[in-house]
């Protein structure tokens, strides 16, 4: 299973500051050194975190593959064809979320898609779709004609947070939070279930299967087992642990765990 490592939140600590340091780009050699497969950036419409400076150069000197996640915005999609990352992950964006909070609505957007991908695919360069984990999704995604579709994983980890990391945070309802430990645990299997078909579903369907959001080192093994699955695309949690060990030594880290 491959691994791709999402280095916004490096961006996120420069910003904090509005000076160069960390630069980010001092983290793609490092990432290469550790085993990684691939470099993900999310370009976001507000230039919270990841700047056009960023992309472009990130595009121009790595020697991993460049994911670069965007919305359907015609000023980030002129950058993105510009630039020609390896891959295009086109993703729901709103200004006032901190974090994605879902997949695409692919069946509403599906001939503005059309032509994005289309667009995109001429510029030789493959297209994900990030979507939420159902058959319907799939369907549509390949008669959209992507290469690759991304699954949101938030469900999952929000439903593993609750059960054994007692978070008293989470997207869900307080009514949720309350739910009895079994009840959790009957949701954390189903989800599994349910990306583990899927998955298999979508490559039986001739697209590739990768997965992301929320997963951490203490989550990700159960879906590190579905062999469906050929890439996690992983971001804060492998840059909160580099605090403590270091950025080589977090990527091999879950590299370890994923194998």
């Amino acid at each position: 299973m491959k691994l791709g490592v999402n280095i916004d939140h490096i961006a996120v600590l420069r910003e904090a500051r509005r000076v160069d340091d960390p630069n980010i780009l001092d983290a793609l050699s490092i990432v290469r050194r550790a085993g990684a497969d691939q470099i993900t950036i999310h370009l976001r419409e507000d230039r919270r975190h990841i700047n056009d400076n960023d992309a472009k150069n990130i595009i121009e000197f790595s020697k991993l593959p460049v994911n670069l996640e965007c919305s359907m915005d015609i000023e980030i999609l002129n950058i993105v064809l510009k630039l020609k990352p390896h891959r295009a992950t086109l993703v729901p964006e709103k200004r006032e979320e901190v974090t994605t909070e879902g997949g695409l609505n692919i069946a509403v957007e599906f001939e503005t898609l059309k032509g994005i991908i289309e667009l995109l695919q001429k510029r030789e360069i493959e297209v994900s779709l990030f979507i939420d984990p159902t058959f319907d999704n799939i369907k549509i995604a390949k008669e959209l004609g992507a290469e690759w579709i991304e699954f949101h994983t938030g469900k999952y980890a929000n439903i593993y947070a609750m059960l054994y990391e007692n978070l008293s945070k989470t997207p869900y309802s307080i009514k949720e939070l309350e739910l009895p430990r079994t009840t959790l645990k009957t949701m954390l299997e189903k989800e599994i279930a349910t990306l583990h078909k899927l998955s298999h579903d979508a490559l039986k369907m001739g697209l590739k299967v990768a997965c992301g959001h929320g997963l951490n080192y203490k989550n990700v093994q159960a879906i590190a087992k579905i062999s469906s699955i050929e890439e996690l695309n992983i971001g804060q949690s492998i840059i909160a642990r580099s605090i403590w060990v270091g950025l080589e030594q977090a990527i091999i880290d879950m590299k370890e765990l994923i194998r």
